[in-house]
């Protein structure tokens, strides 16, 4: 499953270094404002990821209700093993959970439900390592959205490289955040990583409201 941003498109990564045949990109679209389960800004930049991995691209609607959306999730993919070509024969998920018990148990058990398996390769990875890592890989990634203390408007849709990390790592020491976004602080997402056959180019606006923003996408392609 992915959100297009930097922990998903690791786990992807990850998986075809093990060999792995990744049959789909399944992206969970929210339609309410908010959900505690699934990234909601930058999404749509998913179906690009796809074509630049050559992997199949799944959009799924969930309405984002706490005690519903993971049920509409498990049937719809369900549905999927038993009736599409895609998904038939699934044997597991793979996501890019960090550290949400929330987020990585509730995928365990629908998982367990649909008698496939759970993979999370990043579980409790260094948060400073992490990021570390992904900019060392050559991932080109952006805060796609900013909402905590000591993020201001200039971090909305700013390119993450070794020199401004060292700077997003001083100012998350400073004002006690999780410096890989984990709790929230921030969403990215991915414009280039080791396995895709394009970078993805992306135009857009900067919306501020208060203390909190998020980059609009106007225009995503790749470099044909």
């Amino acid at each position: 499953m992915s959100s297009g941003g930097k922990d998903s498109v690791y786990a992807h990564w990850w998986a075809t270094l093990q060999g792995w045949e990744v049959v789909s990109l399944i992206t969970c679209k929210i339609i309410k404002d908010d959900s505690l389960m699934f990234q909601i800004p930058g999404t749509q930049i998913v179906e690009l990821q796809s074509k630049v991995t050559n992997t199949n691209y799944i959009e799924i609607q969930l309405s984002g209700e706490e005690e519903l959306e993971m049920i509409e999730l498990r049937d719809f993919i369900s549905n999927l093993m038993k009736e599409g070509e895609v998904l038939h024969g699934l044997e597991g998920i793979v996501t890019g959970a960090l550290r949400s018990d929330y987020q990585k148990s509730r995928v365990e058990i629908m998982c367990n439900s649909l008698e496939i398996c759970s993979f999370s390769p990043l579980w409790h990875n260094d948060s400073y390592q992490h990021m570390r890592e992904l900019i060392d890989h050559g991932f080109k990634l952006i805060l796609s959205s900013v909402s905590c203390d000591g993020l201001d408007e200039s971090w909305v849709g700013e390119v993450i490289s070794k020199e401004n990390l060292e700077k997003l790592e001083d100012i998350s020491k400073k004002y006690r955040f999780n410096v890989d976004g984990e709790g929230g602080e921030f969403e990215t997402s991915v414009l280039y990583a080791p396995h895709f056959s394009s970078e993805i180019f992306i135009e857009g606006n900067k919306i501020w409201n208060n203390d909190r923003g998020f980059f609009e996408f106007t225009s995503l392609k790749i470099d044909n």
